[in-house]
């Protein structure tokens, strides 16, 4: 008896001493610079987001957090990168709707796999969609334009930065909620897809809402409502597609924090408060509201459970579209 007591002893006695170990090397995070991926080029919405909280992130780590913009293949290229890399902290990574829950269901064979590849830390912000149309269409509302395109079937367009982008599958989306056949004609980008809708080549969209916002109030473009599950702060005037009558249509562009798999739980839950913290500054929430951005922040849990949801979604809209990879 007097030995199991004695043997008991000693392992808690060694189990103790571990975990001041531990707890200090959480601490301790980071001693060197952090590497951020950012699936997009300079500019894309992935990258705006960043550079917006970067100064921050570094201030709250104490050690510089360097952007690494590794734009093309629709994000992939960051991701894979981010999959692969070594699960200690340094390697952070900003992903969008695309590269998580749209490539994978467009893809079959990425080199990656979201939900199991990466440990979600943060979802940070979504925007949503402007609906867009050039006024030579008489629509002024999404029902008058889903009931001239009813009339129409196969003889309008919709324009995107590209297939597989958020603004394809929220056309493609679009067509599936409202029983519409509209064409689908992809761009090297959403600035020229943008181009070609204000020239009228193009009639519809659902373009960036800042992008399209200019356009909009100088006449060249007319927009009939958002995407989202609510109106947006920076244009709250504007009504939804729910609105319309299509309550089960929601589509955003978002974005969100992650790590490797494997990355330490004391890591990733510290970079995720940081992260909050600094995503709910009110000069942080203002800046991102004027760019049409609405602040998530949210838990790893909930990250990982937003990004379950959209992965089936869009796994469902591509079959019941029948879209291929182009």
């Amino acid at each position: 008896m007097k030995t199991r007591t004695y043997v008991s002893l000693l392992l808690l006695i060694a189990l103790s001493a571990g975990l001041p170990a531990a707890h200090g090397a959480a601490q301790e995070y980071p001693t060197k610079p952090v590497r951020l991926l950012v699936g997009s080029s300079a500019g894309g919405g992935g990258d705006i987001l960043a550079r917006s909280v970067i100064q921050r992130l570094n201030d709250t780590l104490g050690q510089p957090v360097i952007i690494d913009n590794r734009g093309g293949a629709g994000g992939a290229i960051a991701c894979e990168i981010a999959a692969r890399a070594a699960p200690d902290g340094y390697t952070l990574l900003i992903a969008s709707v695309g590269m998580l829950a749209i490539n994978p269901a467009l893809f079959p064979q990425l080199a990656y796999k979201p939900m199991q590849d990466f440990a979600p830390v943060t979802l940070l912000a979504e925007t949503p969609y402007a609906l867009v149309v050039h006024p030579s269409l008489p629509a002024r509302s999404v029902k008058e334009l889903v009931a001239h395109l009813k009339e129409r079937p196969g003889q309008l367009n919709f324009a995107s930065g590209g297939a597989g982008t958020g603004n394809h599958f929220s056309g493609e989306l679009f067509k599936l909620a409202a029983g519409v056949n509209i064409t689908h004609v992809p761009f090297k980008g959403t600035g020229p897809a943008l181009a070609d809708v204000i020239a009228g080549r193009v009639q519809i969209m659902f373009g960036n809402l800042i992008a399209a916002m200019p356009q909009v109030k100088s006449g060249r473009l007319r927009l009939l409502a958002l995407t989202s599950a609510k109106r947006s702060g920076s244009a709250p005037d504007v009504p939804t597609v729910a609105e319309s009558g299509y309550t089960d249509f929601q589509t955003t562009t978002w974005h969100g924090l992650l790590a490797p798999t494997g990355t330490s739980k004391a890591i990733v839950t510290r970079l995720g408060a940081n992260m909050v913290k600094i995503l709910r500054q009110p000069d942080i929430a203002e800046r991102l509201v004027s760019q049409g951005t609405e602040t998530i922040a949210s838990t790893p849990e909930s990250f990982a459970e937003h990004l379950k949801i959209e992965t089936a979604k869009w796994a469902r809209v591509v079959k019941q579209a029948g879209i291929k990879a182009e």
